[in-house]
Formats: structure tokens, C-alpha cells, sequence
């Protein structure tokens, strides 16, 4: 008999694996870079080796944009997977309320997840009406510059410290024939990269004002015009990037095409699978080294409501695996992003993800977007985002203007 995980099925207090029948799992989840399918894969091997179970494996191309529309209209069409990834926040309340997702309470109740989960916000997140309908697995944040030391050094330019020295060192850059910024042509990149450099360049205080009191006052004043110009300045100096895919833009600052990337700390499992070590080959800015912060975004896994006493059993064993000490380690050093359990030892994490441990136990965080906006207002922003990423003669003035107009209205 094989490890058992969870201590509930269905709504019996009984021993998952002793009645339950083996269940073909099918887990869908957009992880497709070469980092990302290691780090999942750690997943699947635990729930294969440690149940009597199956991963099947449902990875969907196209990152988040392109796979959520696709989990919610099979959940809603009534062909639903045994599990799904979303990012911590508001993506699957609709489906929740619709009573379309397993209740994990019971579960988390019983093996203290409360007790464990840093921060706390991450399994509030998870709940609805005093109930909690999905896991947490990581902490990803978005907080993060990451420079490639090739291409600093073949411009003959120190490596950057700070966002002010990263624009310093861009012409530098561009005379040695390197791209400054490697950008991805997928609309939540260029969100994301902004989103960056309002918590850095606004600064905490205005970003919790626009992103928590949704004061559209703060969005047209002039802490987020500095954060509109910084963004009017990196597309500058992204406009030869000509990549889709982010993975493809973290690519062209391993290879050392590009002194640079704005992007989450997903990007460290790009730079692993590639065998470059951190502080050597390359560096992480947390907060653009201006304001060290670390975001609470991330992954957390629902389980479609499925009539069906063995697979509720086999949903609730994968819970508990993707929650436990095991998986969260052995994931999230794969990964690049930092668990969800403060009771794990991670000594073996690199330099950037010790970094981010580091500002964790600090408590200097702040939640996602993801978190604060629900998924209409995150739309409008992010189709802002292209538009203004995409036209060079698209103001920082405008686009700001419309920002604000975007906030006044927000839910």
C-alpha cells in the first residue's frame, strides 16, 4: 500500500488509500517552459510514487491567458479535469459560487494548513464565505530585474545595481549591438513590467492607494506619471525584443542577447535548467533595486466538483501531496518560487531565491494585483498595457490618463 496523504475523503473521516479505488488524475496547468516542466514534473512523480493513483498530465501552451478560458469553459461545460492551476485571487470565484469546486475545509482543517500557510493572506485568498476551495503551492513575485552579466560585460558597463543604473547603461547596450530590455509579445508581460515599476517607482504607499483603496486620485497624480515614463522608456528600449513568449525574452538575457528582463521569479527555473549560476552568470534586483519588496502572487491548484466518491478521494490526496513539506520543497526548487509552508528547509535555494526567502521573513510584501482587482479591472488594465506597450506614440500623458479612468471605475 503507498503513502497516503490526505486524512479526509469526501466528507468521511476515514484513510484515503485503504478503501478508494486507483483514479486517473487529469491536472491541467499552463506550465510549458523547460523550468516549469521540471518543477511540475516534481509534482507528478510524488502523486505517482506516493499514491495508488495517476498524474495525467493536461498541460495547456500559451501561459494563463490562454488556459484559464479554457479550464473555465470545460468546468462550466460539464467535461471538468480532476484538477487546475489559477493564481492566488479572484480568477475562480465565479466557478466557486457557482458551486462548481470541491470544498477543501475539512482537509485543511485537519492538517492545520492555517498553522503553516506564510503569509496567511495566501490561504485567504483560497476562501469563500468562510470556506476554503483551493491549495496554495507558491509564492511567486513579480518583484524582479534580472541582468545577464555577458551582456554587461561585452558592452564593457558594470552590471546595474538599481533601475537608475539600468537606464544609465542601456546606450551602452545598444552601441554593443545588445537588446536592453528583452520583452515578451504576451499581453500579461507587459502588465506585469509595469506593475513592477509602480511598487518600485511610486512606491508602496501610492501603490497600496490605487491597488487597495482604488484611489484614481493617486493613478492621474505624480507618483505614477514617474512610473508612466519609466514604462515610455523601457519600451523604448525593448522595441527590438521580437519575442512572443517570456520564456523566449528570458532566454535572450541567458544567452546574453539582452543585458536584461523584467519578470517574476518563474524566470529562475529558465536560468537552472540552463546551468547558469546566480551571482556568477547573472543577477536578480528584487523591487528594480529601488524598494525590496516581495509580491504574494502565485499558484494555487482547485478541484472541479465531480460526483464521484473515488476521484473526490484522489482530488484530496493531491491537495495534501502539493501541500506537504515534500512537494513544497521539492517543487518550488524547481520552480524559483518560495513556498508556501514557513516550516520548510530550503538550504539548498540559490542566492536570488535566498534573497526572496530573505524579504519574506522580514514581512516587507504586499499582495498581487491578482489579489486586489477582480478579473474585469485586471482585463481593462492589461488591454491598456498593449496598447500603450505597442504604439511608440502612445503618451506616458494619455495612457495615464486612462489609467485613472480604469481605477475610478474599478471592482
Amino acid at each position: 500500500m503507498k503513502k497516503t496523504f490526505a486524512l479526509l475523503a469526501s466528507t468521511s473521516l476515514i484513510s484515503v488509500g485503504t478503501t478508494a479505488l486507483a483514479v486517473d488524475l487529469e491536472v491541467t496547468h499552463w506550465w510549458t517552459s523547460g523550468g516549469e516542466a521540471a518543477a511540475v514534473a516534481e509534482f507528478a512523480r510524488l502523486f505517482n510514487e506516493n499514491t495508488d493513483h495517476t498524474w495525467v498530465d493536461g498541460a495547456i501552451a500559451g501561459a494563463g491567458g490562454t488556459a484559464r478560458p479554457i479550464m473555465i469553459g470545460r468546468i462550466t461545460g460539464g467535461d471538468p479535469m480532476g484538477a487546475t492551476q489559477f493564481n492566488h485571487g479572484r480568477q475562480a470565484e465565479e466557478l466557486v459560487e457557482a458551486g462548481l469546486m470541491l470544498d477543501l475545509t475539512d482537509l485543511a482543517e485537519a492538517e492545520g494548513w492555517r498553522d503553516f500557510v506564510n503569509p496567511t493572506s495566501l490561504l485567504d485568498s483560497c476562501t469563500i464565505d468562510g470556506r476554503i476551495y483551493c491549495v496554495p503551492i507558491n509564492i511567486h513575485s513579480w518583484q524582479w530585474l534580472w541582468l545577464s552579466h555577458k551582456a554587461y560585460e561585452d558592452a564593457g558597463v558594470p552590471v546595474p545595481t538599481n533601475w537608475e543604473e539600468f537606464i544609465e547603461a542601456a546606450p551602452a547596450l545598444e552601441e554593443a549591438g545588445k537588446i536592453p530590455l528583452a520583452m515578451g509579445g504576451q499581453p500579461w508581460q507587459a502588465t506585469g513590467a509595469f506593475g513592477v515599476m509602480a511598487i518600485a517607482l511610486a512606491g508602496t504607499d501610492a501603490w497600496k492607494a490605487v491597488h487597495i483603496d482604488q484611489n484614481a486620485e493617486v493613478a492621474a497624480g505624480p507618483e505614477f506619471a514617474r512610473v508612466f515614463e519609466a514604462a515610455a522608456q523601457a519600451r523604448a528600449f525593448s522595441a527590438r525584443s521580437n519575442v512572443q513568449d517570456w520564456n523566449q525574452a528570458t532566454n535572450m538575457v541567458i544567452s546574453g542577447q539582452a543585458g536584461g528582463q523584467i519578470m517574476g521569479d518563474w524566470a529562475q527555473g529558465e536560468f537552472q535548467v540552463a546551468g547558469l549560476v546566480a551571482g556568477e552568470d547573472y543577477s536578480c534586483l528584487p523591487g528594480l533595486g529601488m524598494n525590496e519588496i516581495i509580491s504574494t502572487g502565485g499558484d494555487a491548484f482547485y478541484f472541479p466538483l465531480i460526483n464521484n466518491p473515488e476521484v473526490q478521494a484522489a482530488q484530496l490526496e493531491l491537495a495534501s501531496m502539493m501541500i506537504s513539506q515534500e512537494a513544497q520543497v521539492a517543487f518550488n526548487l524547481k520552480k524559483g518560487s518560495l513556498p508556501v509552508r514557513g516550516d520548510v528547509d530550503l538550504e539548498a535555494a540559490n542566492d536570488c531565491m535566498q534573497r526572496g526567502l530573505e524579504i519574506l521573513a522580514t514581512g516587507n510584501i504586499l499582495p498581487d494585483a491578482n489579489q486586489t482587482f477582480s478579473p474585469d479591472t485586471q482585463g481593462q488594465i492589461e488591454d491598456l498595457m498593449v496598447e500603450f506597450w505597442n504604439d511608440p506614440s502612445y503618451s506616458a500623458e494619455d495612457a495615464q490618463r486612462l489609467y485613472a479612468e480604469i481605477i475610478a471605475r474599478a471592482d
